[in-house]
């Protein structure tokens, strides 16, 4: 898959040991449940890159981290996720990739938002389709948010839906802190990767040749996301993956309505299953991998 091409943006509005981690100081926030989100302390950004435009939301300042949205989209904890991340010395790119943007993920959104990104000829959501076209455009944006806020390189965060995506995106060389999380692609194959074979060579050869780390995480029994899957990743990255499981029954019991009713199990360790107390597991998690993108992309601290 080649990784070149044009790329142009048009402005609209607006794993280190303790000792080694800088200190991060992350406000506490709280996302209204039941509610839409405005995001409008983000800047909406139209990007073209090979002639396909995409909206997106960009807040912060300093290195780049892509956040890709989880399954329905960019939804309140999505962009609290994004928040945070900002709010650490980041200049957060969130693409706009399906459903309604800053909506409050509803069951129906299986009926509509799933089903249409499942038949998308920009997603491989099934085995055997390798890697999802999309991500092309997700390493072009990489490439522009490098330019545009320079550092050592950029950190690429999947979701779900679009967790794999961030491996992928590895083969552009501007990403150096991938994050994988809770990856549910394909989905009629517990055991396998979303990414043709060619693709996965590649992506282990950079790894290991640039020295690169994958973080990842799960809950122990994600229907979605297994211990097959990371597996899988063990076996293709080998010590460069780093796979950190969560127990189910640290998980949000109170999530919106489309992951209690379609998702229907402990999935989203740091949107919609995160228990924002502190010394809570999932908020563990996210300072984990806020310390992860920090040491790697240098961010300054709050």
């Amino acid at each position: 898959m080649e990784t070149g091409g044009d790329i142009t943006g048009q402005h609209g509005d607006a794993a280190a040991s303790q000792e080694e981690r800088p200190c991060t100081i992350i406000p506490i926030m709280t996302t209204m449940r039941g509610r839409n989100d405005p995001l409008d302390d983000f800047s909406r950004r139209v990007v073209s890159i090979d002639d396909v435009d995409k909206t997106v939301y960009m807040a912060g300042s300093g290195p780049a981290v892509v956040l890709m949205p989880e399954m329905p989209g960019i939804s309140p904890d999505v962009a609290r996720f994004a928040r945070w991340v900002r709010d650490a010395g980041f200049s957060v790119y969130m693409p706009s990739l399906f459903g309604v943007d800053g909506a409050y993920p509803l069951a129906g959104a299986q009926e509509t938002i799933v089903r249409r990104a499942c038949v998308s000829a920009e997603f491989r959501a099934f085995a055997g389709g390798g890697t999802s076209p999309v991500v092309t455009w997700l390493r072009g944006l990489a490439r522009l948010a490098h330019a545009e806020r320079g550092g050592p390189g950029v950190g690429a965060v999947g979701l779900c839906f679009t967790g794999n995506f961030a491996l992928t995106m590895a083969l552009e060389p501007a990403v150096v802190a991938p994050v994988v999380n809770h990856p549910s692609l394909p989905l009629d194959d517990a055991g396998g990767l979303e990414i043709s074979d060619e693709d996965a060579a590649a992506v282990a050869e950079r790894v290991a040749r640039d020295g690169l780390t994958v973080l990842a995480y799960r809950f122990d029994d994600d229907r979605w996301c297994t211990g097959r899957r990371f597996a899988a990743y063990r076996a293709l990255l080998g010590d460069a993956f780093d796979g950190r499981v969560l127990k189910a029954g640290t998980a949000n019991t109170n999530p919106p309505p489309f992951f209690r009713d379609v998702v229907g199990c402990a999935h989203s360790v740091v949107t919609a299953h995160l228990v924002d107390q502190d010394g809570h597991p999932t908020l563990q998690a996210r300072d984990e991998i806020i310390a992860f993108l920090a040491e790697r992309l240098g961010a300054r601290q709050g």
